[in-house]
């Protein structure tokens, strides 16, 4: 994949402090799959970030997320957990999505399938290795900032 990394237990995660990705906070929203995503993330506090997303589409609410970032073991760990537009979670009562972190660099995170890369002050560019039909692939999110 292209702009995403895999996760290597052999090199583990690099030290890492929530503050490393403070460029995350704020209001984005993007089009994907002929619809509107919205991603709300939290300042740093408390070795912590936190974001709440949300896709719709024919004015409708597809699906929501959850989505954790905090300091664990002097590096980052992402945790996502999806719900129905009911809140009816997809993941199992106790369970949810992990990534590990793989790297920083300028402005960009780098996650076990998982980037987020900042390329201006009101530009955020996710990418998501998703399976589709047994295939792996990228999935791109482009989200403009926008004022609350």
């Amino acid at each position: 994949m292209k702009n995403t990394l895999t996760f290597q237990a052999e090199q583990g995660s690099p030290r890492a402090k929530i503050s490393d990705v403070k460029w995350l906070e704020g209001y984005w929203k993007g089009q994907i799959w002929g619809g509107q995503a919205e991603e709300l993330w939290s300042g740093p506090s408390a070795g912590s970030m936190m974001a709440s997303f949300k896709f719709a589409a024919d004015n409708e609410v597809n699906f929501y997320e959850i989505i954790t970032l905090f300091e664990q073991d002097e590096t980052l760990v992402l945790r996502l957990k999806h719900f129905s537009a009911e809140l009816k979670g997809w993941e199992d009562k106790d369970q949810y999505m992990e990534f590990k972190l793989v790297k920083l660099a300028d402005n960009s995170a780098y996650f076990d399938g998982y980037t987020y890369r900042l390329v201006s002050p009101n530009e955020l560019h996710v990418f998501v290795v998703m399976e589709e039909n047994g295939e792996l692939h990228e999935t791109k999110f482009v989200f403009t900032r926008k004022l609350l």
